[in-house]
């Protein structure tokens, strides 16, 4: 599993008019990826990474100041556009592979005491957000 996460100062996902998911102050924006050989184990070692790297303000962590996660599913992290002008997505998981996984990831969260909100799987979404720093890392586990 990959993660693109951003510190943020407030963060907010929009599909069709309607906001689905939103975080207000510190916390984190997580894009996640998934790719076919990914598993259960693979989503809770994401979230506790997630819950526990330091890098919000002061080196702090979510879990040392209960800040809050808008995690968004992003097939697009398995792009490969090495090649050509077109990227291929074939590293990425098929959707009925890759869904179960993110929400695995989410509601591993939740059971270590994150407040978590989210996008919506599969949907033509708009992501704001406020990158405080800026500040973005690529998890990998």
């Amino acid at each position: 599993m990959r993660a693109v996460v951003q510190r943020v100062d407030g963060a907010k996902v929009v599909v069709g008019g309607e906001t689905v998911g939103e975080i207000a102050g510190e916390g984190l924006c997580v894009l996640v990826g998934v790719t076919h050989e990914d598993t259960p184990d693979k989503a809770a070692q994401l979230a506790r990474k997630l819950w526990s790297v330091r890098i919000l303000e002061d080196e702090k962590s979510c879990s040392d100041v209960n800040a809050p996660l808008l995690v968004i599913s992003q097939f697009t992290l398995y792009g490969d556009a090495r090649k050509g002008r077109r990227p291929t997505w074939n590293a990425a998981a098929p959707g009925a592979v890759a869904e179960p996984l993110v929400d695995a990831v989410v509601e591993q969260l939740r059971a270590l005491g994150a407040r978590v909100e989210t996008g919506r799987f599969g949907a033509d979404m708009r992501v704001s957000l406020t990158n405080h720093g800026p500040f973005t890392v690529v998890v990998e586990v």
